[in-house]
C-alpha cells in the first residue's frame, strides 16, 4: 500500500513538472512569435489561463506529453472543463467567437478580428513544434488544421480562410515567409 502511494505521488510530481514545463515552452514559443509580428500584448498575455487552477491541475492529471490533456479529460468526463474555461478566455481561439446569428439560424462563428486569427497562427505552429519535437516539419500545423477542418462548424468562412492561406505559406515557403505575409499583408505593419 506504501509502495502505491508513493509511487502516485511520484507520477504526479512528474505530471506537475511535465506540463508546467509544457505549457511554459509553448508560451514562450508563442511570445516569440507575436513579438516578430509586433503583437507585445498579445505575446505577453498569451494563454495566462492555463496556469489557473481549473485549466493547470487538469492538465498535471491528464498529462501525456504529446497532446492536449483537455482530451483525456474529455474522453473520462465526457466534456473537458479545462477547454470550457480556456476557450472562454482566450480570444485567439475561433470557439470564443460565436454568437447567435442574426438570421435566426443558431449560434454561430463570428470572423475574427486578424491579430487574433495571427495569434492563433502562433498559437498552432508553436504547438506543433512543442508535441512534434524533433519530428516537426513547416506542414504539420495545415495537417493539424485539415484534420479539424469537418469539425469546426463554428469557425466563420472568412477566419478559416484567412488562416489556411497562412498555414499554407507556412508549409510551402518556410516561417520567414509566412511571417512576413502576415506582417505585411494582414497586420498592415
Amino acid at each position: 500500500m506504501c509502495y502505491t502511494v508513493g509511487r502516485d505521488f511520484e507520477v504526479i510530481i512528474l505530471h506537475f513538472w511535465g506540463h508546467l514545463k509544457t505549457i511554459s515552452r509553448h508560451r514562450a514559443l508563442v511570445r516569440k512569435y507575436c513579438f516578430r509580428l509586433g503583437l507585445y500584448w498579445q505575446g505577453l498575455t498569451h494563454d495566462l489561463s492555463k496556469y489557473s487552477p481549473v485549466e493547470f491541475w487538469a492538465g498535471v492529471k491528464y498529462f501525456q506529453g504529446d497532446h492536449s490533456p483537455n482530451d483525456q479529460q474529455r474522453k473520462e468526463s465526457g466534456y473537458s472543463a479545462s477547454w470550457l474555461h480556456h476557450k472562454g478566455r482566450n480570444r485567439h481561439h475561433f470557439e470564443y467567437w460565436t454568437d447567435y446569428q442574426s438570421d435566426g439560424s443558431g449560434i454561430g462563428g463570428v470572423e475574427m478580428p486578424k491579430k487574433y486569427v495571427a495569434e492563433m497562427f502562433c498559437d498552432r505552429l508553436a504547438a506543433s513544434k512543442v508535441y512534434r519535437g524533433k519530428d516537426y516539419a513547416d506542414g504539420d500545423p495545415y495537417q493539424f488544421f485539415l484534420k479539424g477542418k469537418g469539425r469546426q462548424l463554428l469557425l466563420h468562412p472568412a477566419t478559416s480562410a484567412l488562416l489556411e492561406t497562412m498555414l499554407v505559406k507556412l508549409r510551402d515557403e518556410g516561417e520567414d515567409a509566412a511571417f512576413a505575409y502576415i506582417r505585411k499583408e494582414v497586420l498592415g505593419k
